[in-house]
């Protein structure tokens, strides 16, 4: 398995690219500090924490409390257990909003 192909597969899950750069670096190295990441990855402060936010919210990164904080990566296992849970959760809604999106659209006036 390349990583270039494991990369790909976490942009399609629903990371961006710079966060999936991310996970799969400290999902390599082990926790690290903010400015050891953005060294190694050659990221911007402010672009490095604003994607650390994002993959603490989607559940991909746990960081400690003090300061400096550590990133660590959340398991593989896990970041893909919680992303079928959400693609399965989108995907019921959607099944419960068809008749009416559809409806919707079918009301929408048509264009010249």
């Amino acid at each position: 398995m390349s990583r270039e192909w494991v990369l790909k597969t976490l942009v399609g899950l629903g990371l961006s690219q710079v966060e999936a750069e991310i996970y799969l670096f400290l999902a390599q190295t082990g926790p690290l500090i903010g400015t050891e990441i953005a060294c190694a990855l050659k990221l911007y402060k402010q672009q490095l924490y604003r994607s650390l936010r994002n993959l603490k919210c989607k559940g991909c990164v746990k960081a400690t409390p003090g300061r400096p904080a550590l990133f660590s990566a959340v398991s593989l296992e896990e970041v893909l257990d919680l992303f079928m849970k959400s693609k399965v959760k989108q995907a019921k809604i959607l099944q419960a909003n068809r008749d009416e999106l559809l409806s919707a659209w079918r009301s929408l006036p048509e264009k010249d």
